[in-house]
């Protein structure tokens, strides 16, 4: 058309935000989030690459996803990301603007100085987007107990109920598949550094109002840390909860009632970037991990979200650079059970640990409306762990050290397929169990 460049990419910009603002907006709306589903999918899964890191590294990571001209990078892929991620309204939109304004001038670049002109200009974006994730600490060693498996100084009560912390959402996405039983959210918090805390630690929430009956202010609900002591984001700054909302399924109404849904759970799985939070804690030394022997074998047995301090302990070992990590020789055996393949949780992290340490890092699921036991019946967690009931006991009189956490309801089935498991091999369940309490090998967290 012969248009000058000063004309084309201000119109190509506006051309490509005009849409973005309203989408953003009317992505909140619930039916129409039902409707957009099969696109929100692609968008999801092409924006994984985002993470739920800080704000600034959304901002950075998204301003380059953005930024590139490729085939599924533009600014619709780049909004329904953001939204699936729970970036703020705000951050989002300027994000997506330096993205298409990026693009803009790398495809102008391209037109005008030929293959070298288009790669000063990623070289820029790169420069500018980047110096987020090469500013800071390159190592995890900036929290630990001197030496670092020392549990003397772990941090307890720190906030209590008449003096809580306020912390600040920085994201709430769901993490489950849409056959999932139930909705589960991963949240991130910002402590400003200023709530320290230890893997297998809990956080207590008081979530806002009062209660109907008396007009007093809600208990506070206890919820495993489901991240590492530096955080998502790694910079000691922020903490994550694993959070199912809780709903009570009324068969009259064919509907869930609203009145009796689980007022904390359903507080956290509403919060938007932003929101404020009354916590208190850290609460709990029972879950912590014994590091002085970096050869322990660690069994981590879960229900639902009862996975969230495993997911702490993974990342610890494995996918951060702290001193624990680089000195552990042992082996850390997952076993998570759910109802089905759309309710597992942080897969995608379990996986890459998997294929990165084989041999320090086992993975078993338990899936009852997918799996049969040996008997033919439903699998549950207990089910697997007795598949393998040999090898954990072997690894239990090595000194192992065996958790579980979940729902109150599957430590019966595991004591029962404990106690069959010990029949068989002509041990005392009892003097086993306690044995084990005055090695301190046996954790429970269960509520």
């Amino acid at each position: 058309m012969g248009l000058p460049l000063t004309t084309v990419l201000p119109a190509c910009v506006l051309g490509n935000m005009a849409p973005i603002i309203p989408l953003l907006f009317l992505l909140r709306n619930e039916r129409l989030k039902k409707l957009m589903s099969p696109i929100l999918n692609r968008a999801e899964k092409k924006s994984a690459s985002l993470g739920v890191v800080s704000v600034e590294k959304q901002w950075a990571s998204l301003a380059a996803f953005v930024g590139i001209p490729l085939p599924g990078t533009g600014a619709w892929t780049g909004a329904m990301g953001a939204f699936l991620l729970g970036m703020p309204t705000a951050v989002a939109l300027s994000s997506i603007f330096t993205g298409v304004c990026s693009a803009g001038i790398i495809v102008s670049a391209i037109t005008m100085a030929g293959k070298k002109g288009g790669l000063a200009a990623l070289a820029a974006l790169a420069i500018f987007t980047g110096k987020e994730f090469f500013s800071g600490k390159s190592k995890q060693d900036f929290l630990e107990a001197d030496p670092y498996w020392d549990q003397k100084t772990v941090p307890t009560n720190t906030y209590k109920n008449k003096a809580p912390f306020t912390g600040k959402v920085i994201s709430t996405k769901r993490i489950v598949g849409p056959q999932a039983t139930g909705e589960t959210c991963h949240i991130v918090i910002d402590h400003e550094g200023k709530f320290p805390y230890w893997e297998g630690q809990s956080w207590g929430v008081a979530p806002p109002g009062t209660r109907e009956k008396d007009g007093k202010p809600h208990s506070v609900r206890l919820y495993s840390i489901a991240s590492s002591r530096y955080g998502d984001d790694m910079t000691g700054n922020t903490g994550s909860l694993c959070v199912r909302r809780a709903t009570y399924w009324c068969p009259e109404l064919k509907a869930d009632d609203p009145t009796k849904k689980g007022i904390c759970s359903n507080f956290l799985c509403d919060t938007q970037p932003g929101s404020k939070v009354m916590m208190t804690g850290p609460a709990g030394k029972a879950m912590l991990l014994p590091e002085e022997d970096p050869t322990t074998d660690y069994i981590m047995v879960a229900t639902g979200t009862g996975i969230a301090p495993y997911r702490g302990f993974v990342r610890r070992l494995f996918t951060e650079d702290t001193p624990a990590g680089a000195a552990y020789k042992g082996q850390a055996w997952l076993f998570l059970g759910v109802a089905n393949s759309d309710a597992l949780l942080y897969d995608d992290e379990w996986q890459k640990v998997k294929d990165e340490y084989p041999e320090n890092f086992r993975l078993d699921y338990a899936l009852s409306r997918e799996q049969e036991n040996k008997k033919g019946g439903k699998m549950y967690i207990q089910d697997k762990v007795e598949e393998y009931s040999d090898e954990i006991f072997n690894k239990l009189e090595n000194g192992a050290h065996i958790y579980f956490c979940g729902l109150k309801g599957m430590m019966p089935g595991i004591e029962d397929m404990l106690k069959g498991v010990c029949e068989s091999k002509g041990i005392e369940y009892d003097a086993f169990i306690k044995g084990l309490r005055s090695k301190k090998q046996w954790h429970v967290e269960v509520y």
